[in-house]
C-alpha cells in the first residue's frame, strides 16, 4: 500500500510543527514594494543560524592570556578540606601538572637545614644560621595550621604568617649570598628561587581568599 503524500496546497492539509518550519523556510517571501506591486524573494535558509554560529566561533577563538609563573593557589573550602594546588601556567591544558604545596615546603625546609649546616662555624655565621633555620623551616609547620583553620579569617591570618616567615627567610638568604666566605653553599641559588616562588604562591592565595571574604 502506497503512502499518500499530503498536498500543502490543499485546504484540508494541516502541517505539523516541523513541516510548518520547513515550509516557511522553503517558500518564497512576498514583499510589498509600492504601486500595487509585490516582489518574491527566496529566503536565505539558515542565515540566522550561520550568523549565530559565526559569532559563537569568534567567541570561542578568543582566548585569555595565561600567567607566566607557576603559581598555584590555596582555596578555603571549609574547616576540614582543602583543594589541591594546581599550576596556572597550563590554563586550559588537560594535562596540567599538579603541585603539592606541603611537599614543596618540606623540601624547602630540608634545603634550608642543609644550607645552614654548610655555613662556617663563626659567631656571625651561627647567628645568621639560627635566624635562617627558624624562618626557613617554620612555613612547613605553619602550613599545617592553615589546613586546620577554623574560619576564613583564621585561614587568611595563618597564610599571612607563612608569608611573613618566607619573606624573612628570603632576606637572610640574600644576606648569605652577600657574605664573602670561602665556600658558598651549593644549594643557595635554588633556595632563593624557591623562596620567590613560594612567596608568589602565598600572595596569590591571600588575594583570592580576601576577594571571597569581600
Amino acid at each position: 500500500m502506497k503512502r499518500k503524500i499530503p498536498n500543502p496546497s490543499s485546504r484540508s492539509y494541516s502541517a505539523s510543527g516541523t513541516e510548518r518550519r520547513r515550509l516557511n523556510t522553503e517558500l518564497p517571501i512576498t514583499r510589498w514594494i509600492g504601486d500595487g506591486r509585490v516582489k518574491e524573494e527566496a529566503p536565505e535558509y539558515g542565515a540566522a543560524r550561520k550568523t549565530d554560529s559565526t559569532s559563537n566561533a569568534q567567541r570561542r577563538k578568543k582566548k585569555t592570556s595565561n600567567t607566566e609563573h607557576r603559581t598555584p593557589n590555596i582555596e578555603w573550602c571549609g574547616p576540614a578540606f582543602r583543594v589541591s594546588e594546581e599550576s596556572q601556567a597550563g590554563y586550559g591544558n588537560k594535562h596540567r601538572q599538579k603541585f603539592d604545596l606541603e611537599d614543596r615546603l618540606l623540601n624547602f625546609a630540608v634545603e634550608i637545614i642543609e644550607l645552614t649546616e654548610a655555613l662556617p662555624n663563626t659567631r656571625a655565621a651561627n647567628h645568621v644560621a639560627g635566624q635562617l633555620l627558624r624562618s626557613g623551616t617554620s612555613p612547613y609547620g605553619n602550613h599545617g595550621e592553615v589546613e586546620a583553620a577554623e574560619s576564613l579569617n583564621d585561614f587568611i591570618h595563618k597564610l599571612k604568617v607563612c608569608l611573613k616567615e618566607l619573606r624573612e627567610a628570603r632576606r637572610w638568604l640574600r644576606l648569605v649570598a652577600r657574605l664573602k666566605h670561602r665556600k658558598r653553599p651549593p644549594n643557595l641559588p635554588w633556595c632563593l628561587k624557591e623562596a620567590d616562588e613560594l612567596i608568589r604562591i602565598f600572595k596569590a592565595s591571600i588575594n583570592t581568599a580576601q576577594e571571597k571574604r569581600a
